[in-house]
Formats: C-alpha cells, sequence, structure tokens
C-alpha cells in the first residue's frame, strides 16, 4: 500500500535525524578543542569497558580522574581499539564543568577528535544528501 507524501515523510525524517547527529558530534568536537586549547591537564584511568550490545563491535569507554578539589569525576569519551581497562590516560577538563568538558583527546590520543570530526562529516554529509533527495522530490 503506497502512502501519498510517504517518501516526503521518509526524507524529512531521514534528513532531520542526521542533521540532528551532525549538530550534536559538532557541539562535542568544539567542547574537546576547547577544552584542549584552555583545560587542566590530570591523570585518569580506564576504569570500564561496556559493550552494550553483544552482537556488535560497539564498546563504551569510561574514564575516571580526580580534580583540582579533590573530586572523582567519571565520563564517557571515544577510544582506540587498543584501550584496556586500567590504563592510564591523561585527561584534560574545564574546571568550571569537568563531568560535561572531560576529554582524553590529546597527545597519543586524538581518536575523541577524529571520531567526532568523522560523525559529523559523515552525518552533516547524510543530512545534505537527503535534503537534497527531498528538495528535488517536491520541486522537481
Amino acid at each position: 500500500m503506497r502512502v501519498p507524501g510517504g517518501e516526503y515523510l521518509l526524507y524529512g525524517f531521514l534528513a532531520a535525524f542526521f542533521g540532528f547527529i551532525a549538530v550534536r558530534y559538532a557541539l562535542r568536537l568544539t567542547t574537546v578543542v576547547r577544552t584542549l586549547r584552555r583545560g587542566v591537564r590530570t591523570t585518569g584511568e580506564c576504569v570500564r569497558i561496556r559493550r552494550p550490545h553483544s552482537d556488535s563491535d560497539v564498546r563504551e569507554y569510561h574514564f575516571a580522574f580526580r580534580t583540582e578539589d579533590g573530586r572523582t569525576v567519571e565520563f564517557e569519551d571515544f577510544a582506540g581499539w587498543a584501550m584496556r581497562t586500567g590504563t592510564a590516560v591523561t585527561v584534560t577538563y574545564d574546571p568550571a564543568a569537568p563531568e560535561r568538558t572531560a576529554t582524553i583527546a590529546g597527545r597519543g590520543s586524538w581518536s575523541p577528535v577524529l571520531s567526532s570530526a568523522a560523525l559529523v562529516a559523515g552525518c552533516g554529509l547524510g543530512f545534505l544528501v537527503f535534503t537534497t533527495v527531498l528538495l528535488y522530490e517536491i520541486f522537481g
């Protein structure tokens, strides 16, 4: 059964989805770059690696560190496949908001920056493609 205008809804949904993901990771990339330029560095470690889906290679890397005022902060970030639980890492964070800005990006670990940049580029391209297809379908 064909739904009138169904392709518009599909292309519109896909464009919105890819646009949302691109903006989300662009904001994260901006935060990481700003933190790398102005943040405080300390030592942390990988405390947990979780596979949210047993049938997937996706892994969530969780790190922990202590702030200058002694608080322990745990955060999730991208990491390379060689990362293991207990691995020491350099953490950079903004003391005003360590939970939101902490990253392991920097010397020896560019995967958070590269992963975010790849997601922004790929999802941005998806947004452009589906928006172009949608506009072509509407206006011919």
